[in-house]
């Protein structure tokens, strides 16, 4: 197979117009129905959210609508842009690369590793007509006003574990550091949609995990919903054939390889320290992680620990 786009897409090459890559990204403004109990299985979790929409954040539908009006009157928007625009929305990043990779497995070609790669695969008009109606979150989870924050909160986890990353890649002068920023904002995407198709059962584990910070994430997970996130977020992946380096940067269970010890330190760093350097959580985990931060980068523990201190100010 031949490669459509990788790393920041500049040398991608679009594919052949189709009239399919021009159609809207369509959902309802809110969802018909929830998830409300645990499915049986994890397959049955996979078929559920495969074919799920992909609501977004407010901003995202703002900076849309005001790049559309320009490219609209001047034609001067560009892949980069577009990228720059909503590149910190984790859930219009995944609907993105999972719309350019659906016409990719169509074309019988490799997946865009970036999201740049997509929208410059896509074109920017067919990228512009499959997006004019992108539905934000707040509308979509009107009727459960209590998901908004639980959802708002995992992106915020998520947008500093990018952070992290990217910052830690660049030390490394990572080839890759765009995809391991990428796989690092994407990594609990599944829980994202968790608030979005079963907020109920997402509120759940919320509290479940606020009331005892010490609980693990996996056991509530398995406990509440019969699986765990993290098998649930690989195998939506495969399906949606999104590109082989970016599954492998966000799973946790091959986190020997520098490419994914950045993502998983990254995610890490950024789930201990949500609520807080100061939180009891945090400071118990914060030793082991600043260590595996400095053999990563190879520093001292010191500035390691002032390095992490400059990504989080």
């Amino acid at each position: 197979m031949t490669q459509c786009a990788r790393g920041a897409g500049h040398h991608a090459t679009a594919l052949a117009p189709d009239a399919s890559l021009t159609d809207n990204i369509n959902m309802p403004l809110s969802p018909a129905r929830t998830i409300d109990a645990p499915l049986p299985s994890l397959q049955h979790w996979v078929d559920a959210l495969l074919d799920a929409p992909v609501p977004v954040l407010p901003g995202t539908v703002a900076e849309l609508s005001q790049l559309r009006d320009i490219e609209d009157s001047h034609g001067s928007v560009d892949a980069h842009t577009l990228s720059e625009a909503f590149g910190h929305d984790p859930l219009m990043t995944l609907s993105v690369l999972t719309h350019a990779a659906r016409h990719c497995r169509r074309a019988g070609v490799e997946p865009p590793e970036t999201l740049v790669g997509a929208i410059v695969m896509l074109g920017i008009g067919p990228f512009f007509k499959a997006y004019e109606a992108p539905v934000s979150v707040l509308d979509w989870l009107r009727p459960h006003p209590e998901a908004i924050s639980g959802l708002l909160k995992v992106v915020t986890r998520a947008r500093r574990a990018s952070r992290f990353a990217v910052s830690f890649a660049l030390r490394r002068q990572d080839e890759d550091a765009v995809v391991i920023q990428e796989a690092a904002l994407l990594h609990d995407f599944a829980e994202m949609m968790l608030w979005c198709h079963a907020p109920a059962l997402a509120q759940t584990m919320a509290s479940r995990l606020a009331d005892d910070h010490t609980l693990r994430s996996a056991q509530v997970q398995r406990d509440v919903l019969g699986i765990e996130l993290g098998d649930l977020a690989q195998l939506l992946m495969r399906a949606w054939s999104l590109p082989p380096l970016l599954i492998e940067c966000t799973d946790d269970r091959i986190a020997h390889h520098p490419k994914i010890r950045t993502t998983m330190l990254a995610v890490r760093l950024a789930r201990h320290s949500q609520h807080g350097w100061e939180d009891p959580h945090a400071v118990a985990a914060l030793p082991d992680d600043v260590a595996d931060v400095a053999a990563l980068l190879n520093v001292s523990r010191d500035a390691a620990w002032n390095l992490i201190q400059g990504i989080d100010s």
